[in-house]
């Protein structure tokens, strides 16, 4: 991609194209967001789950999972990081712009390879593994999609601009817009001008977060917190004869 064709901008990223896109949809995105995470938990709480199909094939989920999960792991951390500390922290604790830039570009390339690669053989295992085909349904194809939308607009954004290209600043623009969004006073002409991949990705993850709530995306807000309190699972020995030593509270024997 030239340098001239980064810079094509959205059609409608100005006047009230762009009050819509970067003043209405951030914040009719977090509402259904957490809105729909609220309905969800108390309408659906059965249907909280990953719906996990590891019963039906694991070789192909023990690559692609880890890879995913790790991966997207680091892509966030890397937007929290790169999205919501400005500039002025990173200076004033002694890294340079060009530090962070290199980091970023280096650590965000290799974790959204990664990510892609781990989308990529789930969604082919999904795709070519009956049972796992059976179990998938329309949300879940969309959702992978959404997914692969997302990140793959993500990864090209980053490699065109950074990589392909002479570079471009997110944090001078992108940042303080999103930023903007929380201290409610958005500024949508910071997202004027930016590379148009760069406003592909922004509108995806918008439309990904509203549609979250409504998927098996719910698991990444779930943790399995009560496997620390739970009780002892007891199990019936087939062996009719007793151990010589007294067994603990909790373990006799059930006759």
């Amino acid at each position: 991609m030239t340098a001239s064709a980064q810079y094509l901008p959205l059609a409608v990223e100005s006047g009230t194209g762009g009050i819509l896109l970067w003043v209405a949809l951030p914040y009719v995105s977090l509402a259904v967001f957490v809105l729909g995470h609220m309905w969800r938990y108390r309408y659906d709480k059965f249907g909280w789950t990953t719906r996990s199909s590891q019963l039906y094939e694991r070789r192909l989920l023990r690559i692609g999972s880890p890879l995913f999960h790790f991966g997207i792991l680091f892509v966030l951390l890397g937007h929290i990081g790169g999205l919501l500390i400005p500039a002025s922290w990173t200076d004033a604790v002694g890294i340079s712009e060009h530090t962070y830039h290199v980091l970023a570009v280096v650590v965000g390339t290799i974790a959204g390879v990664c990510t892609v690669g781990g989308l990529a053989i789930l969604i082919y295992r999904r795709r070519t593994v009956g049972p796992v085909f059976s179990a998938t349904t329309r949300n879940d194809k969309a959702m992978y999609l959404s997914l692969a939308v997302t990140i793959g607009l993500g990864l090209a954004a980053t490699v065109a601009a950074n990589i392909v290209g002479g570079g471009y600043n997110y944090r001078e623009t992108i940042s303080p817009w999103f930023r903007s969004v929380f201290y409610l006073r958005p500024d949508a002409d910071l997202m004027t001008g930016i590379p148009v991949l760069f406003q592909l990705h922004a509108v995806s993850a918008l439309l990904l977060f509203a549609a979250w709530p409504f998927t098996r995306l719910v698991h990444m807000l779930t943790a399995p917190l009560g496997y620390l309190t739970r009780p002892y699972i007891v199990y019936r020995s087939r062996d009719t004869q007793l151990g010589s030593r007294a067994p603990h509270r909790g373990w006799e024997r059930i006759r």
